[in-house]
């Protein structure tokens, strides 16, 4: 997955499938439709709720886990002194700052690859400078780990 910025569902399914070498008769009674309504689904860009669970149990992804990492980058942090604060809701409630090992590497990447500097991730995605400097450092030591051992 290249950016977290725009998803495409259908896409992201299709890709799966294909990863798990899944033979489409079996998608196609798990779904209770036909091939074609299925290449539909591929190519929808996005799906309702129902659907995804139903792609994520199917193949075994979590497909949410997508837009939780989109709203972890690109949404605005919240404010700790909003209106909404003063009334408890019944929903549950999430931290936003947990970040999954796919953002991290995102972001790194980013930072290595030179197409972002680390001032303009921490602008533009508010993570704390020491957190991603740590990620970077860490990917780093991985990194040589890897080439060490290859080397042996």
């Amino acid at each position: 997955m290249k950016s977290f910025k725009n998803i495409n569902v259908g896409n992201l399914i299709r890709q799966k499938v294909t990863e798990s070498e899944m033979d489409i008769s079996r998608v196609c009674n798990f779904f209770n439709c036909t091939e074609e309504e299925i290449e539909e689904m591929y190519e929808s860009k996005s799906l309702e709720a129902h659907i995804i669970l139903k792609w994520s149990k199917l193949l075994e992804y979590d497909f949410f886990r997508i837009y939780s990492q989109h709203l972890i980058l690109f949404s605005p942090p919240s404010n700790a002194y909003s209106a909404d604060r003063e009334k408890p809701s019944e929903l549950p409630q999430f931290r936003k700052n947990i970040y999954t090992k796919e953002v991290i590497d995102f972001l790194v990447e980013l930072i290595q690859s030179g197409e972002k500097n680390m001032n303009e991730i921490i602008d533009q995605y508010g993570i704390p400078k020491t957190t991603l400097h740590r990620w970077t450092v860490k990917y780093r030591n991985h990194e040589l780990e890897k080439k060490n051992k290859n080397t042996i």
